[in-house]
């Protein structure tokens, strides 16, 4: 769920999405491989969650998943 009314929030495509953010304003372009161990140092999200979540950030334009790079949009 993006925004979930009845959930630990931490759960959230919202929440998990400013953490996967937050990693690619660090670093600008990443392989996909490279971010998801970024990730994992800083919450245990599933790859699937992670997908899920830049799935959700290209929405919004904060990203470009380019085959297995993940860049951030300026």
């Amino acid at each position: 769920m993006l925004l979930p009314d009845n959930i630990i929030p931490e759960n959230c495509i919202y929440y998990n999405g400013a953490i996967v953010l937050e990693i690619m304003q660090q670093n600008k372009r990443m392989k996909m491989s490279e971010l998801f161990v970024e990730v994992k140092k800083r919450k245990n999200l599933s790859f699937a969650m992670m997908l899920l979540c830049l799935d959700w950030l290209f929405l919004i334009d904060s990203v470009i998943v380019n085959n297995e790079e993940v860049i951030l949009c300026s």
